[in-house]
């Protein structure tokens, strides 16, 4: 099955569908989400993408992130991949949503408008192979320590998403 995306404008309006592939090839902006998952510790759930990822295999990332399919609410899309890459599904609420741009690796660019989605969670996941690679737990101020320190090891868009997040998170205690 060929995966679509939603083309849309800067509000979120859709414009029309793309192969996934020739969006991120032509960086065109399209609706995205990201989830974030907490423990009651405050520490993220964080995922290593599968090598054998189209891009960015290999690289640390966000608890999971996807695009929603054509007449897909968002809020359920990101149950479904939560289900799919993490094998659990828990209670989560939209943050914030924004607009970025980063160029990833094989020429392609993310050019998304980005639902960011928090929930908690205190189990341990049962990865999908296919999808993800390993994870691990860390606090917040280990994160952004070690973004600084490794940047490498991080996603381009996480490093943009986990920025944008923290702000907020330390704008509201």
């Amino acid at each position: 099955m060929v995966e679509k995306v939603i083309l849309v404008d800067e509000s979120d309006n859709a414009l029309g569908l793309m192969e996934k592939m020739e969006a991120h090839e032509k960086g065109l902006l399209h609706r995205a989400f990201s989830v974030f998952i907490l423990d009651d510790n405050g520490d993220l759930l964080l995922q290593q993408r599968a090598k054998s990822k189209y891009h960015s295999g290999g690289l640390w990332t966000n608890t999971c992130c996807s695009h929603p399919r054509d007449e897909e609410k968002t809020i359920d899309a990101a149950h479904r991949r939560l289900m799919e890459e993490m094998g659990f599904d828990c209670e989560i609420e939209k943050m914030f949503d924004f607009v970025y741009k980063a160029e990833l690796d094989q020429g392609l660019t993310e050019h998304e408008l980005d639902h960011l989605f928090v929930g908690y969670y205190n189990g341990e996941p049962i990865i999908n192979p296919e999808e993800v690679e390993d994870w691990k737990k860390m606090s917040l101020n280990e994160v952004e320590e070690d973004i600084k320190n490794q940047p490498q090891y991080y996603t381009e868009w996480f490093k943009i998403i986990f920025d944008r997040f923290l702000r907020e998170v330390r704008s509201r205690a």
